[in-house]
């Protein structure tokens, strides 16, 4: 490194600092006009001292010069390089012969912001470089993490897609009220990180976070667990119970998939909403409680309203407020940048010699139209880095490849039912018949499980579950 940039050491990232590995010679018809719009380059020799100045500092961009060598050699440690500074946008400069070759290719499509052959042009450089540096910074953005530091909070909210950035704005704005919100939006589209964001941006973030699955509760308690009861109130009740209601009290409480709360549970509800005040079963007691109440449903409530099975006058309660989550197939960039979080979130899972996404891989991800939104996403993915024994996953490995193929003859309806029997047989299949490890793995409750298993006609496994 040039004595003269020491200076520019910094914890954060630089935002027009960019590192470079490679001979002086390819880089030096651009150094003036570098200079002249205020980059400053750091320059190496060696990736060993790439990795530890990167300890120290921090980039927006990287610029590595391919070369013809040891090609499994030098994509062990530049993929290593990249994958452990993923917030660095990083460009290949490649001589045009070189592109040829396909390992070349596949290491630049699927590690690479951009690349450029060489000699350099230095204006069309310039303008490169100036797009990844802007890049690198709306992705540190759309890293969307909480602002209360919490070592056991592991939500994060990724995109940089303007649906996502609509979603961040809107989020900002509710979170300063204290108004009902409805979240709305298929499922696996990320509705409670939503409400948890929410909450984490609101005053009442010191308080609890209480949610609530309106969906997963048996029918017959659903009673007790929103509002408690007293002892003796009926069999079984050995002890004095503080519901979920209560429970949020002093900060949010969060209902999901409302539209599946029983007629009989929608009007409590609603009481509670217009009076905040709940009476535990079998009590006589009128308990205030101050929570502020967020909602989410998958559910078209307003057809719900038409057919009977949601009370209009709860609707209005609830949807003072609504954030709409875009699905997945419609937030436009956001795909490989949500694949690559989940590849580094989970790195722990992956095979020993997977380094990351090949370019055919990524296409297919962009084309496919992920009926499972998120939730399917971070299955395939998850599942790839386990069973591919490559270097690149790639399409097949995520179990894309034959499905791509016929999505244009099938409905999204059948998509979709089509995704979701496919991940419960592999979550019961890894579970080892376990009903409740699959619905762990799946996310969801034991009860939300046998009844897809019904629906989907899957036999629960013989087998006692553990």
């Amino acid at each position: 490194m040039a004595a003269g940039d020491t200076e520019v050491v910094q914890s954060s990232i630089l935002r027009r600092v960019a590192l470079y590995l490679g001979p002086e010679d390819v880089i030096a018809p651009a150094r003036e006009l570098l200079s002249a719009q205020e980059w400053i380059l750091l320059p190496f020799r060696h990736i060993d001292e790439v990795s530890a100045a990167l300890r120290k500092q921090q980039p927006s961009v990287g610029i590595l010069v391919l070369q013809d060598v040891d090609a499994v050699k030098w994509q062990k440690h530049l993929l290593r390089l990249i994958a452990q500074n993923e917030n660095i946008r990083w460009l290949a400069l490649v001589e045009k012969e070189l592109l040829n070759q396909l390992a070349i290719r596949q290491l630049i499509g699927s590690a690479f912001y951009d690349y450029h052959t060489t000699p350099i042009d230095p204006q069309r450089f310039l303008v490169m470089l100036g797009h990844a540096a802007g890049m690198a910074e709306i992705s540190r953005e759309a890293l969307f993490t909480s602002d209360v530091n919490s070592a056991t909070t592991e939500e994060q909210m990724v995109g940089a897609s303007k649906q996502m950035q609509k979603v961040y704005q809107d989020i900002r704005k509710v979170a300063a009220t204290d108004a009902p919100v409805l979240i709305t939006g298929e499922s696996g589209t990320g509705k409670e990180l939503t409400a948890r964001a929410i909450h984490e941006r609101s005053f009442r973030k010191d308080g609890p976070f209480v949610a609530v699955n309106c969906g997963a509760l048996p029918a017959n308690l659903i009673q007790s667990e929103l509002f408690g009861h007293e002892k003796g109130a009926f069999t079984g009740a050995t002890e004095r119970k503080i519901g979920r209601i209560e429970a949020a009290n002093g900060g949010t409480l969060f209902l999901d998939e409302i539209g599946d709360l029983p007629l009989d549970l929608q009007v409590n509800l609603l009481r509670f909403l217009q009076e905040q005040t709940i009476h535990r079963v079998g009590g006589k007691d009128e308990i205030r409680v101050d929570v502020r109440v967020l909602a989410a449903t998958h559910v078209n409530l307003e057809e719900a309203i038409k057919g009977g099975r949601f009370r209009q006058d709860l609707y209005y309660r609830l949807n003072v407020l609504q954030i709409l989550m875009p699905p997945l197939r419609a937030r436009e960039g956001d795909i490989p940048l949500l694949a690559n979080y989940v590849f580094h979130r989970f790195a722990d899972e992956r095979g020993q010699r997977v380094k990351g996404f090949s370019e055919d891989a990524l296409q297919i991800m962009n084309s496919y139209s992920w009926p499972g939104n998120i939730r399917e996403l971070i299955n395939r993915v998850r599942r790839a880095m386990v069973m591919c024994d490559k270097i690149l996953i790639n399409a097949e490995d995520l179990g894309l490849e034959r499905r791509q193929n016929q999505r244009a003859r099938v409905s999204l309806s059948e998509a979709r039912d089509a995704a979701e029997r496919d991940a419960i047989k592999a979550a019961v299949a890894q579970s080892l018949g376990s009903i409740t490890r699959a619905a762990e793995l799946l996310q969801i409750s034991r009860v939300s499980l046998y009844r897809l298993m019904e629906k989907h006609g899957i036999t629960p496994p013989g087998q006692k579950d553990r």
